[in-house]
């Protein structure tokens, strides 16, 4: 099993919707850490799992100094972008999204 791992930073704004009062329902930003999992049992006819660059296009030229809110057809919690990452790659099966240092998400495939 072959696993790759790319790391990057987005810097975005979004604003949550919930079901309490939050300061998250104001528009913010984060310097987003987003860290990205993907395997495969062979390599693809370039030897590799995935192109670091093919997932640098599903994540941080789609994410990258956006409003979420406008890009994201969802709420844009954390976990959510997590899940939605992880559905951008083929062979990717974790997603780990940190909005600050203390707060992180993962996603994780069955």
């Amino acid at each position: 099993m072959y696993t790759v791992i790319k790391r990057m930073e987005v810097s975005a704004s979004h604003s949550l919707s919930l079901s309490y009062p939050s300061k998250c329902e104001n528009l913010h930003g984060h310097n987003w850490i987003i860290t990205v999992w993907c395997r495969s049992h062979e390599l693809n006819e370039d030897g590799m799992v995935v192109d670091f660059t093919h997932i640098k296009q599903a994540v941080t030229d789609r994410l990258d100094h956006k409003n979420l809110n406008d890009v994201l057809p969802f709420n844009p919690t954390a976990e959510n972008i997590a899940r939605w990452i992880c559905e951008q790659i083929s062979s990717c099966f974790k997603v780990e999204v940190q909005e600050s240092e203390n707060n992180r998400a993962i996603y994780e495939k069955d």
